[in-house]
């Protein structure tokens, strides 16, 4: 795989694209996670499970506050600030891995960035809050752009998820963030049919054209319940299925739930990919 992506400095991690793939373990703040694993702010209970998924070979953590469900109702600034802020801090300050914060509030990133952590992961592409762009611009931390077509309507689904990423990295650039530190992500759930979804895995490597590391989140989800009609709880191997795929279609990181499978199935799919076997 080419390594034209050069490299991204989150904190004291380097990812060095094209080397290997990246696995971002997932920590959920909240009380009703599509994934039925959200912890409500126990900050106990989070730090047992980020110590866990370090130990897997968690790459980096994804702090989130907010439920991203199709159904959720949106939380407000203070109740996310008070689920993640004692996590961010405690995790800042006792796992060796980088920490983002899973938010699109500008408001929430600068506090979470203030607390430790050392990238934002915007679901919204920055479309709600483009203020967000120039928080992270200011911090010189990494951000993910998500393409999100919820609220909207699209006919065809690559070249509209092409389109939003750029318009989410043409944002981010006029804020002042350094090219390096924009990640892309085609938003895998977020407002696409199940035929959608599987069209992007499949057609992934065309968004090689933006020269952005893709991070690709598919953990658990709803397109994998639809086609082996299996609840959340048996999805594991339908998101191997779906991180092996991706990587081999042009995923540089992955974001997961069940880190040490996932770390198993990178692995092994980088050593055919990538041509690393160790």
């Amino acid at each position: 795989m080419s390594t034209i992506l050069g490299v991204t400095r989150c904190g004291k991690m380097e990812f060095r694209w094209g080397e290997k793939t990246y696995i971002m373990g997932v920590i959920n703040l909240t009380p009703d996670s599509f994934a039925g694993d959200g912890l409500g702010g126990d900050v106990e209970a989070a730090m047992a499970q980020a110590r866990r998924l370090v130990e897997e070979g968690a790459d980096i953590l994804d702090v989130g506050g907010e439920s991203t469900r199709p159904e959720s109702s949106p939380t407000a600034v203070d109740e996310e600030l008070r689920r993640v802020i004692p996590v961010i801090e405690r995790l800042a300050a006792e796992v060796s891995v980088p920490v983002s914060i899973d938010t699109y509030k500008s408001a929430v990133a600068r506090h979470a960035l203030d607390a430790g952590a050392r990238m934002i992961n915007d679901v919204w592409g920055l479309r709600r809050d483009p203020e967000l762009a120039w928080v992270a611009a200011e911090a010189g931390v990494p951000i993910v752009i998500v393409a999100n077509q919820r609220e909207t309507t699209y006919q065809e689904v690559v070249p509209e998820v092409m389109a939003a990423l750029k318009s989410g990295i043409r944002l981010a650039l006029d804020a002042g963030v350094a090219w390096e530190n924009i990640i892309i992500d085609p938003g895998i759930g977020f407002g696409k049919t199940l035929e959608g979804n599987l069209e992007l895995i499949h057609r992934l490597g065309e968004l090689r054209a933006l020269e952005r590391p893709i991070l690709l989140g598919t953990s658990r989800k709803s397109m994998i319940g639809l086609v082996l009609d299996l609840p959340v709880d048996q999805r594991l191997e339908g998101t191997a299925a779906t991180v092996a795929l991706g990587i081999a279609n042009g995923a540089d990181m992955v974001r997961v739930h069940d880190v040490l499978p996932m770390v198993r199935v990178s692995r092994m799919t980088d050593a055919i990919v990538r041509g690393q076997a160790k």
